[in-house]
């Protein structure tokens, strides 16, 4: 029998449920963060105890509550979310008559040593952090794999050679000042220990704005 020849076999890859993160760099971050430092320290001197949430106070993590978009001193930032989430919304082909729009805004400072525990954001569509501040090694933003299954039992990869995208189990993404990172609010995410070595403690501490979107409808 002649031996078939398979060089012509089609091979082909298609990618469904994609797990999708957006990021943004502000331009005007340096003028934008160094209002947002002043207002946010304003917060954290008028409520110190703060919320607990997946940080550790007791750690040096401090939150503040939830409605810091509904206050004029995060007016920007919270208008430079809204353009972002407009992005998304057409992005994935979102109904018009409804607007992708903040829930809840808060502020993150991490002092050396504190981090956030692995968690999820419930009752939203999509969540996001924007740095406001973050020196180096202060701790990368880890999510992990959605399906668990891929993390239950996994492949041999070919050694020294780095793994396909689509083959990842975890991502992380370094802080950096003025970039805005959103991701679906189901995605778990940790945020790892701040081990910044600055001069100053103010300096060396992560400080964050973080925030849930939601689809609201669009008012006539």
């Amino acid at each position: 029998m002649a031996k078939k020849n398979n060089s012509s076999d089609t091979f082909a890859q298609e990618v469904y449920f994609p797990t999708m993160i957006y990021s943004s760099k502000l331009h005007d971050a340096e003028e934008i963060n160094r209002e947002l430092i002043k207002n946010i320290r304003h917060e954290q001197k008028e409520d110190q105890k703060g919320i607990q949430r997946s940080n550790f106070s007791n750690l040096g993590g401090w939150h503040s509550k939830n409605h810091l978009y509904k206050k004029k001193a995060f007016k920007d930032i919270a208008n430079r979310v809204r353009q972002t989430a407009a992005k998304i919304s057409e992005d994935c082909g979102y109904d018009p008559k409804f607007k992708l729009d903040i829930g809840t805004m808060w502020s993150i400072i991490n002092s050396p040593g504190s981090f956030n525990r692995s968690h999820i954001h419930p009752g939203c569509l999509w969540s996001g952090v924007y740095y406001v501040q973050a020196p180096k090694n202060s701790g990368h933003i880890e999510f992990t794999e959605p399906r668990t299954q891929h993390l239950m039992d996994q492949a041999s990869f070919a050694p020294d050679t780095k793994r396909p995208r689509q083959c990842w189990t975890k991502v992380r993404y370094e802080p950096i000042a003025g970039k805005m990172i959103i991701f679906p609010a189901w995605l778990y995410h940790a945020v790892m220990p701040n081990l910044a070595e600055e001069a100053k403690q103010e300096d060396a501490e992560r400080i964050i704005i973080s925030f849930n979107l939601s689809q609201h409808p669009v008012k006539k």
